[in-house]
């Protein structure tokens, strides 16, 4: 049940987006290269958020922070990561996310498993 993801496709499901700061093409084409894995991942996401802010605020210097929202059937996972470089916030935000995808397909396998999360040693008695 392997989807082809054409760049076409891609465009459909991956939304980009930036604050204050106009996403080039790079930046753009890395984006879509580090999502583009996590659709590959799991064939029913809906579609993938991003946005990058460039965030200039006297105290803290520059700081890119890089925001991705998932839309998935069944609860959004939604993860945001913040550094000096924007690449690296980008490779930060996928990673979470894709944590998030993990953590979420083993969830369902569990409660699969388990489904009225009832502990299987409980109320058994232990014998030495």
């Amino acid at each position: 049940m392997t989807q082809n993801h054409t760049p076409e496709n891609l465009d459909d499901k991956i939304i980009l987006g930036g604050i204050h700061l106009e996403l080039t093409d790079a930046l753009k084409s890395i984006i879509r290269e580090k999502v583009g894995k996590l659709l590959r991942h799991e064939p029913r996401i809906i579609r993938v958020r991003v946005q990058l802010d460039h965030d200039k605020t006297k105290g803290s210097g520059e700081q890119f922070v890089a925001k991705g929202l998932i839309e998935i059937n069944g609860p959004d996972i939604v993860a945001s990561a913040a550094s000096e470089d924007a690449y690296k916030s980008i490779d930060e935000m996928v990673h979470r996310l894709d944590r998030g995808l993990r953590k979420r397909s083993a969830d369902r396998l569990n409660k699969r498993d388990h489904p009225h999360g009832i502990d299987i040693g409980a109320g058994v008695p232990k014998t030495a």
